[in-house]
């Protein structure tokens, strides 16, 4: 990256209304196109693009976890940010696709004599037209996709009633946050950032109502919660996500043995005891599991993990990508024992007595499930009919008349079957989706998926439909981190997971096929 540089201000008294200084930043001839290019103006970080003779400029980060953009991928008048595959307008600064729930800012920008400038105030989108005042939707989850469809609904302009319910008093959290920097002891206070600022929910008019749902009628669109209350939509949104699974062994309820979900199962593992030189079995080789392993180690535990697999993630990624995962856990004093199954804990003398299938003993001051998740749909029945418990959505996120499933429960279509996809992204998208079909707006779920795993500092990115596939070829340095790997069915490529390569995976996002 080009050494950033401070410029002078340069005032122009001809524009009326406009108090803020223009600065130069350079000659319109040393930007190449779409190769975007970080200047400093003071003490801000502008981002200028361009394409062809026409120039903008942008916030130089991303409005969700401030990833450098500069590192983003452009194509076909769209920036993707590096790290979170947020997509944005590079003709406004409109928030296309998140993982990013606002807008990218953009700044004034002209040319004189041939050089550059940029006025330091962003420039507004424009305000939708207010619709819908006299409608209302309830929202059932305050995870990814609850809240991203309440939050999508207001930027598309509904003026009427939105209702947002959780049964977790802390306001939504980013819960990919969980495993890969709280239990590393990474975040303030041991918890997860929140998906929206302080007020944000009560600025914008929409109420947030804990309670736990117990029942829904799709037919009258009737939401009843575990306080008694009921509440009826003219639209509703299923946002529950999932719920973990449990260890399904005697011990499984005594202290000091836990699931991980939620902001306050991940406090609670870090509050029990000091976790540094401490021993924590961690049942299962899931991405959960193993985000958690890494995690708790960095923060000074002794790691082990039982797995029923012998190669952690063999069936998403391949053999070759699972061992040097397993063996970067080992090169950071993780114990992983792949191939059994963990039948018993017991307590025996203050410690956790854990009992694999092959008879082995481990003690530990606690124990961390980590299996998998299932579709929370106990309260609706009447449409979770699949044999995983999700829902039948169309390519809208419907599935009845003004009722949408979005996130961990959808099931869509894709290659003539359906399926479901636990990713965080994908969640977002759903949320989206289900705002534009409530808006009468143009929109259908066609996105590619894509999420992201982080593990010792290491990141892989995955980009597929989690289809099955015959082998695995590699392009690059496996030890290293950095490759491109593609999964292949035959001759028809089903996957691509990548390490080191953000521009990469960030086309494919894009280009939304493999």
């Amino acid at each position: 990256m080009q050494q950033a540089t401070t410029l002078p201000a340069i005032r122009n008294p001809s524009s009326p209304g406009q108090d803020s200084p223009w600065h130069d930043v350079m000659p319109l001839a040393d930007l190449a196109d779409a190769a975007p290019r970080r200047m400093q103006v003071g003490d801000r970080s502008f981002l200028v693009v361009r394409q062809g003779e026409q120039v903008r400029a942008f916030a130089a980060t991303c409005p969700h976890k401030g990833a450098p953009l500069e590192q983003g991928t452009l194509c076909a008048g769209k920036l993707v940010c590096p790290w979170h595959k947020a997509v944005f307008d590079l003709n406004d600064g409109g928030l296309i696709e998140p993982l990013a729930l606002d807008p990218l800012p953009r700044y004034p920008t002209r040319l004189v004599d041939g050089r550059i400038q940029i006025q330091p105030v962003a420039l507004p989108l424009p305000a939708p037209v207010p619709t819908g005042a006299d409608q209302g939707v309830v929202i059932v989850g305050a995870g990814a996709a609850g809240v991203t469809a309440a939050v999508s609904l207001r930027e598309f302009g509904f003026a009427g009633r939105i209702t947002l319910i959780g049964d977790e008093t802390a306001p939504p959290y980013d819960r990919t946050a969980l495993t890969k920097t709280v239990l590393a002891e990474k975040e303030e206070g041991n918890r997860a950032p929140p998906l929206r600022p302080a007020g944000f929910y009560e600025t914008h008019g929409i109420d947030r109502v804990v309670a736990r749902v117990t029942a829904f009628d799709p037919a009258t669109r009737t939401v009843e919660l575990s306080d008694g209350r009921k509440l009826t939509g003219d639209h509703v949104v299923l946002a529950p996500g999932a719920a973990p699974r449990m260890l399904d062994v005697p011990g499984h309820d005594l202290p000091d043995v836990f699931t991980l979900r939620s902001q306050a199962d991940a406090q609670a593992i870090l509050a029990t005891r000091n976790i540094t030189d401490r021993h924590v079995v961690v049942c299962g080789g899931s991405f959960i599991g193993m985000e958690a392993a890494a995690s708790l180690s960095q923060a000074g535990a002794k790691v082990t993990v039982v797995s029923a697999t012998a190669v952690p993630f063999e069936k998403a990624l391949g053999h070759e990508i699972g061992l040097r995962l397993r063996r970067l856990h080992q090169e950071k004093g993780v114990t992983y024992i792949g191939g059994h199954r963990v039948t018993a804990i017991a307590e025996r003398g203050g410690k956790r007595q854990v009992t694999l299938d092959n008879g082995r003993i481990l003690l530990a001051d606690m124990v961390v499930a980590g299996l998998g998740v299932r579709p929370a749909t106990g309260f609706v029945p009447a449409l979770a009919t699949a044999p995983d418990g999700g829902i039948d959505v169309d390519g809208a996120m419907q599935a009845a008349p003004h009722v949408y499933a979005v996130g961990d429960i959808a099931r869509f279509v894709h290659q003539g079957r359906r399926m479901r996809i636990e990713h965080w992204r994908t969640a977002q998208i759903h949320g989206h989706v289900a705002a534009r079909a409530i808006m009468k707006q143009p929109g259908r779920f066609e996105e590619i998926p894509w999420f992201w795993t982080l593990q010792f500092g290491r990141k892989l990115e995955y980009v597929g439909y989690q289809e099955p596939f015959d082998r695995v070829t590699i392009d690059g340095d496996l030890d290293a981190f950095n490759f491109m790997a593609t999964q292949w069915n035959g001759a028809r490529r089903v996957g691509v997971i990548t390490a080191g390569r953000p521009r990469e995976t960030g086309e494919l996002v894009l280009r939304r096929t493999l």
